[in-house]
């Protein structure tokens, strides 16, 4: 019987300063950089004559809504480079941790429980959540949220589906399997770990209000959570998506027909 090499590498690397460098630079091209631009954003908001609640977020917003080709070029750019952070946090963790895929659990072993774990978390998280928004609305701490601000062509629905994806792959490969392993090395305790994380969650969704605040830190301490306790990105990237195409491409059916979204 073979050792797990996901589990050969050491908790603590003997390069503590790369590993904080590591942490450092792979946040400041991502969710780092988004949780700074975040908080300023939320700042202007906050500083203008517009209650917040009388504002709005666009997600997935039209590059050229006038050149539907050009938009999709656009579109799907955008969708790639948003993932060369995830390519460089796995090179990283190469570096050190090999496989560093199967030891954060972003691979193919189990994707049956991947997938089943994923959908029953976002049936369980799916529903408060949009209670919460729509709770942080009516007391005007949110802003009005628009899910997708792509014009209604063809390629809509997949671009959606596949940004769902992206969002997800990006904050779960970074935010739970790249720093719950650099952090642990640089002997971290879990609730140090999880909290820091999560705050991170969160503070990059504050442009939508402090709904979108809360509402991410709480997911940011639950995948945290649950993460510790199975060892694999896997679910949690599942979750993501389904949750984020539910919002995306239900936002983009049922929008234009409801008043209260």
């Amino acid at each position: 019987m073979t050792a797990d090499p996901a589990a050969s590498a050491p908790d603590v690397l003997l390069d503590r300063p790369r590993i904080g460098l590591e942490v450092v630079l792979v946040l400041a091209l991502s969710l780092g950089r988004s949780a700074v631009y975040s908080v300023l954003q939320i700042v202007e908001r906050l500083t203008r004559n517009v209650p917040l609640s009388a504002q709005t977020s666009t997600l997935n917003a039209s590059a050229t809504p006038d050149r539907p080709w050009l938009d999709l070029a656009y579109q799907l750019s955008d969708i790639a480079f948003a993932l060369v952070p995830v390519l460089l946090a796995l090179y990283l963790l190469s570096l050190s941790d090999r496989p560093a895929a199967q030891r954060i659990g972003f691979d193919l072993r189990r994707p049956g429980f991947d997938a089943m774990a994923g959908l029953v978390l976002a049936a369980g998280i799916g529903v408060p959540g949009l209670g919460l928004y729509l709770g942080a609305r009516a007391l005007g701490l949110n802003t009005q949220v628009q899910a997708s601000g792509l014009t209604d062509v063809w390629w809509t629905i997949p671009v959606l589906i596949i940004s769902a994806g992206e969002n997800a792959v990006l904050e779960e490969v970074i935010m739970i399997g790249f720093l719950f392993t650099r952090f642990r090395q640089l002997g971290w305790a879990p609730w140090m770990i999880i909290g820091v994380s999560a705050l991170i969650r969160g503070s990059y969704h504050l442009y939508q209000g402090f709904g979108g605040f809360a509402g991410n830190l709480i997911m940011g301490v639950i995948f945290g959570l649950i993460y510790l306790r199975w060892k694999r990105v896997g679910p949690l990237v599942v979750t993501h998506t389904l949750l984020d195409v539910v919002a995306f491409v239900g936002y983009a059916l049922v929008a234009p027909h409801v008043s209260w979204l």
